[in-house]
């Protein structure tokens, strides 16, 4: 860093100088792989079997604020873990422009079976729109093709103009977890926001 060298070193504090090292490294950190899909407008969906809704079409929602998860069922602590946040959300915020959405994506080795599929729904209290992701194909184009991930049971928060404005990684938010309460105040900016 040009300022750590030469005369711009001499009449620094050591406070400052300390600060201005651990400003260069982390500017030099590689962002986190979500953070990547911040500011895009992820392409449309491609899922089946609607639950709860008519089909819908991404391009449709937009003046809304859309809250995605996938999830999968019955297998995953984490999914339902997550489910009273989400029913939490849609109840609070829908009337207020908040549209949530639960992908399923099938990880059993077991054929998919719809009708199972709408049962796991029913059993999480589900009342927004649900969806088959069939062979993972949204999930991959919008989130495992763009990076190393950890977690399938992805969130994407988009904007009402149809940008990603957050992105959950995967795993759980529960209430009363930092996971939780950042996600709620996402959703609350974006709902703020003028459409």
């Amino acid at each position: 860093m040009a300022l750590m060298n030469g005369k711009c070193n001499r009449g620094m504090s050591p406070v400052l100088r300390i600060f201005l090292v651990a400003l260069s490294c982390h500017a030099s950190f590689p962002a986190r792989a979500e953070e990547k899909l911040i500011g895009t407008k992820p392409p449309e969906w491609q899922v089946e079997h609607w639950s709860n809704s008519e089909p819908i079409n991404l391009q449709d929602l937009r003046g809304k604020v859309v809250l995605v998860r996938w999830w999968t069922a019955p297998g995953c602590p984490y999914c339902k873990a997550t489910a009273p946040a989400l029913n939490e959300f849609y109840h609070e915020y829908h009337g207020r422009g908040l549209v949530v959405i639960g992908f399923y994506h099938h990880k059993s080795d077991e054929p998919l079976r719809v009708d199972e599929v709408k049962k796991y729904a029913r059993q999480f209290g589900f009342k927004f729109p649900v969806a088959i992701d069939p062979e993972w194909r949204t999930l991959k184009r919008w989130w495992l093709d763009t990076g190393d991930r950890d977690f399938t049971s992805v969130s994407f928060l988009i904007d009402r103009k149809g940008v990603i404005r957050f992105v959950h990684p995967g795993g759980q938010y529960v209430k009363g977890e930092k996971a939780y309460a950042e996600l709620r105040l996402k959703i609350e900016g974006l709902l703020a926001e003028n459409p």
